[in-house]
């Protein structure tokens, strides 16, 4: 019997925290403002992590290294939250499923473009075909009851900054423990964060009402997508490489849609379902065409200060 390598079970373990991201957020929404909702889980991740770095004695790490966890903090603690929140209000949780599909794919090409993965023809194929029938379903829903093209831009502006700092943050697994990587990444955030969380609260808090269903899902979001999902994902990372290790996460459009019918009670249309399997064909085209180099091996190493 063949043994399944543990880098997929744990980028499995991630992908399955993050595919309920997206129906969380709407589930938050209603209780709070998107603002509130980025700088709130931000601050209780980093709350969190801080107390972990102090019951470990984990050390300040060393100063080459903060510019690449600021960076990766900017992709997966700022950015992919934001835009992601913004575009929850305009889109349904489903409709944000199949533009979030493409994240695997811009992940891989990010790893190939950072790390100098050799990639044959085929792989370049299978890119244009999902990027291809994203932008033709985004363009062809964009008037649609579930589609907005703001919301369209906002998730592309979504994936680009989580496969950023997938990409940044799967370099750090290399020089730190996967676990430190996305807790430093919030810590070193939290002073922003907890201001910003505060403002932000203190400004939009009497134009909602807040709800147990919203605390949940801004709870979930806090301590599952934003912490410790990304335990197990940069394990994951860490052990198959970004490109390889990134495919696993075609899993998660699907998984999204699963949840955004069972807890949203959203309507799952044909051409999504369509466009989500095209999408997930290509990547899974890119899977057999791409030759990868070990993921121990890195073209450019993190600068020392």
């Amino acid at each position: 019997m063949t043994r399944i390598p543990s880098g997929y079970l744990y980028a499995a373990l991630g992908t399955l925290v993050f595919s309920f991201t997206l129906p969380m957020v709407k589930i938050a929404l209603p209780s709070f403002d998107p603002w509130t909702i980025t700088f709130t889980r931000m601050t209780i991740a980093g709350t969190v992590a801080a107390i972990v770095v102090v019951v470990t004695r984990t050390p300040f790490p060393a100063r080459h290294l903060w510019k690449s966890i600021l960076l990766t903090g900017l992709g997966i603690s700022l950015g992919f939250p934001i835009f992601s929140t913004l575009a929850m209000q305009r889109t349904t949780a489903a409709h944000g499923a199949v533009i979030i599909a493409g994240l695997p794919l811009v992940t891989a090409m990010f790893g190939v473009l950072t790390h100098k993965d050799k990639v044959p023809r085929l792989f370049w194929v299978g890119a244009i075909l999902g990027t291809s029938a994203l932008v033709v379903y985004a363009w062809y829903h964009g008037g649609s009851e579930h589609g907005d093209p703001v919301a369209d831009l906002l998730l592309v502006a979504a994936v680009l900054s989580s496969a950023y700092g997938y990409s940044e943050g799967a370099r750090l697994t290399k020089v730190m423990p996967n676990w430190q990587v996305v807790t430093w990444c919030v810590v070193m955030y939290l002073p922003l964060s907890a201001i910003a969380a505060a403002v932000s609260f203190g400004a939009t808090h009497s134009q909602h009402t807040i709800e147990p269903k919203g605390i949940f899902g801004l709870l979930f979001i806090s301590f599952g997508s934003m912490y410790l999902g990304f335990f197990a994902w940069y394990r994951g990372l860490a052990e198959l490489g970004v490109a390889r290790g990134s495919q696993v996460q075609m899993l998660q459009p699907i998984l999204t849609l699963c949840w955004s019918a069972m807890i949203l009670g959203e309507t799952i249309s044909a051409s999504a379902l369509v466009t989500a399997a095209v999408v997930l064909s290509s990547i899974l085209l890119t899977q057999r065409a791409r030759s990868v180099k070990p993921p121990a091996q890195f073209a450019e190493p993190l600068p020392r200060g």
